[in-house]
């Protein structure tokens, strides 16, 4: 995904943008639609002999034959961090970190940025809903960048705002140790600008974060400088205030699910009144702020006011997001139960990276015990190898839960008709999550029309 918005960013600007990819996804089908060339063979005789500029995620494996002949061949050959990193040096920089959050986060930043006026460049690791893209220009050199930490590309950035909303392990096939994780983050936060500000969570366990300015943020806890009071749900919106460091934002509305979101929400606000953005500004775009593709994204909505009156169950709610970190499962599944606590709550996950799967299988078990009714799809592999001895059955083992299936892509749709004839439209409802990293979006749609009645 940070791969994509740097190549709309070259693009935008009329180069010549071409590329690989493991598998066609409806991004890739989006960018081939705007005209990026791109294949899906690692074949040497597919790629652009042409090109000036050769850019790499560390995601792609060692032995990648195209990667390979450009570093063999003198081509110039950089990682998307520094390139990403040399784009932004000159610029005023709100770099968004954390292994979990930092997506909605940057993207609430950037919109809020975008719909007052006050302009930027954004860098999202999403697509925004209200712009259908991860990529967008401004005049103003002013940037938005999600701060990933996997590799420690962050270190590579120049921040005079930055943010860390979390620091639950993650990357251990990287850093090793939750330790050495910490570390980068602290690493991150001191490279804040002279003068900057650090933004961190209330309560982050770790090391002490220091900067010439430092704001804490949280949901609901007083002892932040910036939280969220009166919290309620109004028929699928949350409606809240907003303590800031500067004073009381009242009236906001928010029209996403799960309580994280607003806190999520809590985090950009925070920046945006560091930035002096009028409060009218502010509430006018979480209003009208439609979240990010795959980040608790509504496919199937529910029906209007069904969730409060609890009266329509023959609807069928349909969520789908990135989540691949227990503590992302966790939000979730809980955002989506307290929303429809009325509702059967149905998840089909595909874990992500055999190595991820065998550090946190425990902390996946419990955030899957706590749907009613779990489907494991197998694990998707990305950069990886198998390890013996690692499956979706590791989740499994752990889990209490016995509403337990272990189904494959073309199984899951074949449940999915089944379960809407058998089962869906029942007495308590349905809430049904497709959930992970890997290529389970390829099912979004194919699921859509099955729950819409048009999969004929």
């Amino acid at each position: 995904i940070g791969m994509s918005a740097l190549a709309r960013y070259y693009h935008y600007r009329k180069a010549a943008v071409s590329g690989y990819d493991k598998t066609p996804t409806p991004l890739t089908a989006q960018m081939e639609k705007d005209g990026i060339r791109i294949h899906y063979q690692d074949d040497v005789r597919l790629l652009d002999q042409e090109a000036q500029l050769v850019v790499y995620t560390p995601a792609v494996p060692r032995d990648h034959q195209e990667l390979n002949y450009y570093l063999s061949h003198d081509y110039e050959v950089v990682k998307r961090s520094s390139l990403l990193g040399e784009i932004t040096r000159a610029g005023y920089n709100i770099c968004i970190a954390g292994t979990h959050g930092k997506t909605t986060i940057s993207t609430m930043v950037a919109h809020i940025l975008r719909d007052s006026g006050y302009g930027c460049t954004a860098f999202l690791g999403g697509i925004s809903g209200n712009y259908d893209t991860n990529f967008w220009e401004s005049d103003r050199n002013v940037y938005v960048i999600e701060a990933d930490e996997y590799d420690r590309s962050f270190l590579k950035l120049s921040p005079d705002v930055a943010l860390i909303s979390a620091m639950d392990p993650d990357h251990l096939d990287i850093y090793g140790t939750r330790e050495k994780m910490e570390e980068s983050f602290l690493d991150f936060s001191q490279k804040v600008k002279p003068g900057g500000l650090l933004v961190t969570k209330l309560g982050l366990s770790g090391p002490d974060f220091s900067a010439d300015l430092h704001i804490r943020y949280s949901l609901q806890d007083t002892k932040a400088d910036v939280y969220a009071s009166q919290i309620r749900v109004d028929n699928g919106t949350y409606r809240f205030e907003v303590t800031t460091q500067t004073g009381v934002i009242s009236d906001m509305e928010l029209k996403m699910g799960g309580m994280h979101n607003i806190e999520n929400a809590v985090a950009a606000i925070a920046i945006a009144t560091h930035l002096r953005i009028e409060p009218d500004r502010i509430k006018s775009a979480i209003r009208t702020f439609k979240g990010v593709k795959r980040r608790f994204e509504y496919i199937v909505p529910p029906t209007t006011g069904a969730q409060t009156r609890g009266d329509d169950h023959n609807d069928i709610i349909y969520i789908d997001d990135y989540a691949h970190h227990p503590e992302e499962l966790n939000a979730l599944i809980s955002g989506a139960k307290g929303l429809f606590p009325d509702r059967n709550c149905t998840v089909i996950f595909q874990p992500h990276l055999f190595s991820r799967t065998r550090d946190f299988a425990e902390g996946f078990a419990r955030s899957l015990d706590k749907a009613d009714e779990i489907i494991l799809m197998p694990i998707y592999p990305a950069r990886e190898l198998p390890i013996e001895g690692v499956s979706s059955q590791t989740i499994g083992g752990a889990m209490q839960n016995p509403r337990l299936r272990y189904l494959s892509k073309e199984e899951v749709l074949d449940y999915v008709k089944t379960m809407k004839v058998a089962e869906m439209g029942a007495s308590r409802g349905e809430v049904l999550i497709t959930a992970g990293a890997g290529n389970i979006d390829t099912l979004v749609e194919p699921i859509r029309q099955i729950l819409m009645g048009n999969d004929d």
